[in-house]
Formats: structure tokens, C-alpha cells, sequence
């Protein structure tokens, strides 16, 4: 299954918050990614119908397998876009904004710059990056 770029945000940060906190709510998510509890829960009903997510008696989020697989990949991914963005000269906060995937207008400055990679930029979206590359990169995301 493809997920929507959606899907994946929200499969990317509870990776991250499961990380930073070690359990991880519904509400955690919605704070993470500043936006309504009520959008957070339509996201995790589909999250959990595509086998992707599970919610225990106690309202805390759990990947499965498949779901942990996916969000490391999307991650990697995003770091992946972040580190080449600082490497071209943007800014670490503009580039970590700028590298999800599906930006809608990125700032006129990092568009410039961001010429010299635009056509790989829309190859590898559809692609996975492998965990070697991403390896070497390293991201903060998680650490902040």
C-alpha cells in the first residue's frame, strides 16, 4: 500500500515522539504537529485499518512492524533531504522544514539553491533511500 504524504507525517512523528518520550498518545501527536485531536484521530483510524498502527487499552500508540518499518524509511528519508539541504547551503532550520517531502512553496532563497536537486528530488520521493546514506548523514530530529 501507499500511504498519502499525510499518512506518512503522522507515521514519521510518532516515530519521533516514541523516540524523544518512549510512549506515545494520540494528544502527544497532535501537540507534535499542531493540529486538532480530532484530525490526529481520523489519521490513526486509517493508520490502524492499513495495519500500520495499534492503540492498547491504555490510549498509548504502538507501531507494528510494518508501521515501524515505514516510519524509519520516511525518516531516513527526511533526514537524508535535510543533511543534503544543509550541504547546499541552506539554513538547518529552513532545510529541516524544507526537506519534507511535500513542501508547498518553499522559500525563494532555497529555491535556488535547491535547483541542483530538484529533478532527483522528485526520482527519490517515490523511492526509498537506503539506510546506509542515511547512516552516514545522521539526523537531529530526533534529539531536539
Amino acid at each position: 500500500m501507499i500511504l498519502g504524504k499525510s499518512l506518512e507525517d503522522y507515521l514519521e512523528a510518532i516515530l519521533i515522539l516514541k523516540n524523544k518520550k518512549g510512549t506515545v498518545r494520540s494528544v502527544d501527536v497532535a501537540n507534535y504537529m499542531g493540529f486538532s485531536k480530532p484530525g490526529i484521530s481520523h489519521a490513526v483510524k486509517e493508520l490502524r485499518i492499513h495495519g500500520f498502527l495499534k492503540m492498547d487499552n491504555n490510549g498509548l500508540l504502538h507501531l507494528t512492524e510494518s508501521g515501524q518499518a515505514v516510519a524509519e524509511k520516511i525518516y531516513e528519508r527526511h533526514c537524508f533531504f535535510t543533511q543534503y539541504l544543509i550541504d547546499i547551503g541552506v539554513e538547518p532550520k529552513q532545510a529541516e522544514s524544507d526537506a519534507l517531502i511535500s513542501t508547498l512553496m518553499p522559500d525563494l532563497n532555497v529555491m535556488v539553491k535547491k535547483s541542483s536537486y530538484t529533478a532527483i528530488f522528485s526520482i527519490i520521493r517515490l523511492t526509498s533511500v537506503s539506510s546506509n546514506a542515511v547512516s552516514s548523514v545522521g539526523c537531529a530530529l530526533m534529539k531536539s
